[in-house]
């Protein structure tokens, strides 16, 4: 009983949001669209690296690089062949003549197949990665992720042939938009909450909060470990296909400490081991972030949404270190329960009105 309320309250919220996105969609407001599209991005990026941080408790710094590497990756595969050409003379012979634009109808496959294959490379590279950093533990880690991210930008910015350098890289289909994010944001979140609750969700749960009890009871530390790596690596890069296909135009610069700074900031905001606080974080922070800029367009003091955010992020750490949510989730039984309820009393009201 208590799965089918479950069951029926995520699809609730499922069916809300899919009127919300047909909302936005036929309101033909970019701005609104814009707000949200950035919005989902985020969920993905910060869901994403909840997996890494916050159920295996060691602490990446890097995860931005991964989201780097899927946006070239992606973009270099649907460039199209004449800006290939120009933009891109020097690109190996097996890589110049591939653009990937096949379409069925109006979905665009050949941005799937560019998306998924460059969910792949960079998960294989993430095993790689994680093979030898995945054993350290604590501010070791962290400095260790973080030394990858200055590697994949310093790699981003000389890869002239692949990635133009410091340059822009522009011309980029825009296949991104609404429907495409939040596919990709319930596929990510759907397959986080059941990693979460499965024998693996465990293991990683109880390797990071006492690593030594783990092992007597026969837990691999290293398994969880790697497998929340590989797995929030492919989402990343998932996210920087799509960040990369809605922007049309990047930069090495554009991955680097400030997005690592907000990702991570809307992971402390919303709580760290909490599917659900993935998304509340990134809610609250895209909403205080955008007012901010308002009020920065108007007093013309440039810079305080940085600074309100750090201060922010400082009192999370320090009065609530378990973030908005903690560990906690959405009831979807409790809230199947309470809609049930006010309908049934909505329905005796109006059978006693006269």
């Amino acid at each position: 009983m208590n799965t089918k309320m479950q069951r029926n309250g995520f699809l609730v919220v499922l069916g809300a949001t899919l009127i919300l996105l047909v909302g936005l969609s036929s309101s033909g407001s970019s701005f609104w669209q814009g707000i949200f599209i950035n919005l989902g991005m985020y969920i993905i990026l910060v869901v994403a690296l909840n997996l890494s941080n916050g159920f295996t408790g060691v602490f990446s710094l890097g995860h931005i690089g991964f989201m780097a590497l899927g946006a070239y990756i992606s973009a270099i595969l649907t460039l199209p062949l004449d800006k290939k050409a120009s933009y891109l003379p020097d690109l190996p012979g097996w890589l110049a003549p591939v653009h990937l634009d096949m379409m069925i109808g109006p979905f665009p496959l050949g941005f799937l197949l560019a998306t998924l294959i460059a969910g792949v490379l960079v998960t294989l590279i993430a095993v790689v990665v994680g093979l030898v950093l995945m054993r350290l533990s604590g501010h070791f880690v962290a400095v260790a992720t973080l030394g990858f991210l200055v590697i994949v930008r310093v790699v981003l910015i000389n890869a002239d042939e692949f990635t133009r350098g410091s340059h822009t890289f522009s011309n980029v289909t825009a296949y991104t938009d609404l429907w495409w994010v939040y596919a990709w944001v319930f596929i990510a979140l759907i397959a986080v909450w059941r990693l979460k609750f499965s024998s693996y969700g465990r293991a990683m749960f109880a390797q990071r909060d006492d690593g030594i009890a783990a092992q007597s009871v026969g837990i691999v530390i290293m398994r969880p470990r790697l497998l929340a790596f590989a797995v929030s690596a492919f989402f990343t890069a998932v996210a920087g296909a799509l960040w990369a296909h809605y922007l049309t135009s990047f930069s090495p610069k554009a991955f680097y400490f400030d997005l690592t700074f907000r990702v991570i900031t809307m992971l402390v905001v919303g709580g760290m081991g909490s599917v659900t606080g993935s998304v509340v974080g990134p809610a609250v922070i895209t909403a205080i972030a955008e007012a901010l800029r308002r009020l920065e367009d108007v007093t013309l003091l440039y810079g305080v949404s940085q600074i309100v955010l750090a201060v922010l992020f400082i009192v999370i750490i320090v009065f609530r270190p378990g973030g908005l949510m903690g560990e906690r989730e959405i009831n979807f039984a409790g809230l199947w329960q309470r809609l049930r309820f006010r309908a049934s009393v909505a329905q005796e009201g109006s059978a006693a009105e006269p």
